[in-house]
Order: C-alpha cells, then sequence, then structure tokens
C-alpha cells in the first residue's frame, strides 16, 4: 500500500465558509477514489483567505473595542485549521460512507517546528489581515507589528515565512495512518512555533507554507509520493509564452535547472517545485506529483500530472 500525502490546493477550499462547504464536498469525492484504489492518504490544506478572514475580524474587534488584545498569528492559523478541518472531514465521512467504506477521519492540530534564526525573520514579506492609515500603521509599529504599505491602497501587517524543521505531532499522524484513519493536519503549513527548551513550545508571528510543510510531514512519515495539488494539470516551462510547453516528468537536475532559468513564478508554482524538490531529495525512491485535484487519481496512476523524481 502506497503512502500518500496529499497537500490541497487553495482552489479546494474557496474564498469563504459558503464556497468551502461546497469545494469540499467535492474534493471529499476526488480523496474517496484514491482511499477506494488502495492509497494510505494524509490531507493537507492551505487556509489563506480563511486565515486572513480570522485575522480581519479579530483585527476589527480590537478597533471597536480598545480593551481587547490582538490575536497572535499562531493562534489565527489554529483556529483555521479547526474550522476548515471540521469541514473536510464530515464531507470525506460522508462520502466513505456513502461508499461503504468504514474508515475513520480525524483533524490534527498541527504544530510546526521554524528556527528562530531563519532570515525570513529579518525580512517579513506575508501582508495579512486589515488595511490600516498610515496613522494607525505608526501606532501598531509602536506595538511591534511589522507594518508595509500595500501598493497604494493602504498599510498592513506582514508577517516572516520560514522554513518548517520539524513537524511536532507527526508520531501522533503516523499512529493514526497505521491505525486506519485519515489524518487531516499541518493545515495553513501548520502552527508555527519555537522550540524554547525541552518541554516547552512558543507560538510566533508567521505562516508556514503549506507545501514546505507537506514536504517535510511526508518525509518525517516516509510516504512514498507527495502530491501537491494546483490549479493546472502539470507543471509548464515558458508558461503563457508562444513555446510554453507542459512537462510530465522532471528530474531533480532539470527541475533545479528550470528554477535557475526562472521558469517557475515566486508566490505561484516555484514554491510548489521547490517543496516538491526537498521531498525527493530527501531519501531514496520518493517521488513527488503536481497536478490538479480532479486529476489526482489519473496523476498517481501515470496518465498526468508533472512527477518529479531522482
Amino acid at each position: 500500500m502506497k503512502r500518500v500525502v496529499l497537500a490541497l490546493g487553495g482552489n479546494a477550499l474557496g474564498d469563504n465558509l459558503h464556497e468551502q462547504m461546497i469545494a469540499v464536498k467535492i474534493a471529499a469525492k476526488a480523496i474517496a477514489d484514491l482511499i477506494e484504489e488502495g492509497y494510505e492518504i494524509i490531507i493537507t490544506h492551505g487556509n489563506g483567505p480563511q486565515v486572513g478572514m480570522i485575522n480581519l475580524a479579530m483585527e476589527t474587534a480590537t478597533k471597536v473595542d480598545n480593551s481587547l488584545f490582538y490575536i497572535p498569528m499562531s493562534v489565527c492559523v489554529a483556529m483555521s485549521q479547526g474550522y476548515i478541518g471540521y469541514d473536510i472531514q464530515n464531507a470525506l465521512r460522508e462520502e466513505l460512507l456513502s461508499r461503504n467504506i468504514n474508515k475513520p477521519v480525524a483533524t490534527i492540530i498541527t504544530q510546526t517546528i521554524v528556527d528562530k534564526n531563519d532570515p525570513a525573520f529579518n525580512n517579513p514579506t506575508k501582508p495579512i489581515g486589515a488595511f490600516y492609515t498610515k496613522e494607525e500603521a505608526n501606532e501598531m509599529s509602536k506595538r511591534g507589528y511589522d507594518m508595509t504599505e500595500d501598493a497604494g491602497r493602504g498599510y498592513r501587517r506582514v508577517v516572516a515565512s520560514p522554513k518548517p524543521i520539524g513537524i511536532v505531532e507527526s508520531e501522533t499522524i503516523r499512529t493514526l495512518v497505521e491505525s486506519g484513519h485519515v489524518p487531516i493536519t499541518v493545515g495553513g503549513g501548520g502552527i508555527p512555533v519555537r522550540v524554547t527548551d525541552v518541554r516547552h513550545l512558543k507560538g510566533t508571528s508567521a505562516v508556514v507554507d503549506k507545501d514546505f510543510a507537506s514536504a517535510k510531514l511526508a518525509e518525517e512519515l516516509n510516504a512514498d509520493m507527495l502530491v501537491i495539488l494546483t490549479a493546472v494539470e502539470q507543471v509548464a516551462i515558458n508558461f503563457g509564452k508562444e513555446n510554453q510547453k507542459w512537462i510530465s516528468k522532471m528530474s531533480v537536475e532539470d527541475a533545479k535547472n528550470y528554477i535557475k532559468e526562472g521558469h517557475f513564478a515566486p508566490g505561484s508554482m516555484l514554491p510548489k517545485v521547490e517543496a516538491a524538490l526537498t521531498f525527493v531529495e530527501s531519501g531514496l525512491n520518493r517521488k513527488a506529483l503536481i497536478t490538479m485535484l480532479e486529476k489526482a487519481k489519473d496523476g498517481l496512476a501515470g496518465k498526468t500530472g508533472t512527477v518529479i523524481c531522482s
């Protein structure tokens, strides 16, 4: 039985609660297809619109009531994991039972360890939350928040995006998988935490890329394949140009050359390819697949998608 970490893209969740409830039912059918084929599936997912919505609601509340405190980003990520997981697990459970598959599904509130010395902390780049006036931004800066002007629309808070160095709950996730459960985990890249001593984990104001976190989880679970789901069926070079070419298979060397040549857009396909590379290079006989949700079954069967291997 092949063990697969399946990283759902943002298009599998929608942009608001109503869209999410519809989207997860579609995702559940595709995931159930893979479970029916006999794959051990570990589900991960993004949380971009959702964590932004939570953060915005909390920031708005503090503007209305000065006695309220800002909610740390780590807590916002935890909240998003809970409510996204709630919808995914119920939709998938219902779909599995409709196929007479009795397989428990559970959401794990997951923490991702980051290095306090990661250079990303010196250059916060990920905008989150509400827009502020210059005066409000100055006040936020006095409270210790990093603020930046955003394309003439106002000022926004920015946080760092450090690389994951470990998944705290990976052994719990492994136990669930080996017991026949389907875990939903590393939501939004996981709650970013720093190890302050052997007992204590401290949440930090950051967001972890969910594809890199999924790659780290796949490594720690010794998965056979990491599947990164996105909006396109295959990875392309010269994307959007007359000489655009879809790629069905890339070696590690090919992928690194394409990255050097600038074929993959930062913030779009580049981090997905880079995350795939980190997993493939983490051990022997490991592969990564990049494709769209609707094509995941065909991709795992070798019929489509872009496979990255050593």
